[in-house]
């Protein structure tokens, strides 16, 4: 008779208790992990202690959200998405808080709302001009970005400048740079003969118009216009583009230092991370990357 061995049992037993260690250890560094994120795992890179307008664990941003491919809503939902959406949530994530985005009752009263506290910051594909910079200031994070000239397909008048559009019917959203733009030229280059100014509440009610033949051109800026008659099945164009370029930035109030430096180096981060320009690239608008 062979003699029993009793070495087998032995090791098995000891590389059970091994893998019952093992799997302790496992499951205690998973604890540790959950923790932490409990904690503030989630927590941004940057200090936001000084920044009143963070304590509350939000940024809440003002934006008119009818402005493709900028800031929309998804079709048939109240979820917004665009460029500006996309930047905003990498903002935030780097100042570990979250963001709620607040559709702004009318654009040309963004700025008012934001100096009457409704909001933190306006974030709403909003040109930098000296007018608005008297009010409130910027956070430079787009562009510059001209204005497009949209017309029917085939540009039946032949827009190819701004002042071409001199006795003729043209649209825009109220309250856009676009308006400014028409008004100068009704006080100047056009002034003999004035441009029929159409303003719309929102941007797509403006494209409407034109699609349906009741003006002669529309006026957004160049990303916008261009999304629209990529939009449009080949009813109107973009017929010329690029005038007078400013860039885009986020609004904050004047008072907001703190929040400002903020949102500063956390736009420096997502651009040295490369976040910035892939969010420029899921929207295809990597020519209107921030310059200078």
């Amino acid at each position: 008779m062979r003699p029993r061995d009793f070495g087998k049992p032995l090791v098995f037993l000891s590389l059970l208790l091994l893998a019952l260690v093992l799997a302790l250890a496992v499951a205690c560094g998973d604890d540790d992990d959950e923790d932490t994120g409990d904690e503030g795992g989630d927590g941004g890179t940057i200090d936001i202690s000084g920044v009143p307008e963070l304590e509350d664990g939000e940024l809440t941003v003002g934006s008119d959200i009818a402005y493709a491919p900028i800031e929309f809503f998804e079709e048939g939902t109240d979820n917004p998405v665009g460029l500006d959406i996309d930047i905003a949530k990498a903002l935030a994530a780097e100042l570990g808080v979250d963001v709620k985005f607040d559709q702004v009752a009318d654009f040309a009263g963004i700025v008012g709302d934001l100096k009457s506290e409704r909001y933190d910051i306006v974030m709403s594909a909003i040109s930098i001009t000296p007018e608005r910079e008297a009010e409130i200031d910027f956070v430079p994070y787009f562009g510059p970005v001209g204005t497009g000239i949209l017309t029917p397909t085939g540009n039946p008048n032949g827009f190819a400048a701004l002042e071409d559009l001199c006795g003729f019917t043209v649209a825009a959203q109220v309250g856009t740079y676009q308006v400014e733009q028409m008004d100068a030229l009704n006080a100047d280059a056009c002034k003999d003969d004035p441009i029929d100014i159409q303003t719309f509440p929102d941007n797509p009610a403006a494209v409407q118009e034109l699609v349906l033949g009741r003006i002669d051109a529309e006026l957004a800026d160049d990303p916008v216009a261009a999304y629209s008659a990529l939009q449009s099945d080949g009813k109107i164009e973009l017929a010329a583009t690029g005038f007078e370029s400013a860039k885009y930035g986020i609004g904050v109030r004047k008072d907001s230092t703190a929040l400002n430096a903020a949102l500063s180096e956390a736009l420096t981060n997502i651009v040295a991370s490369g976040k910035y320009m892939q969010i420029l690239q899921e929207w295809g608008q990597e020519e209107f990357r921030l310059q200078g």
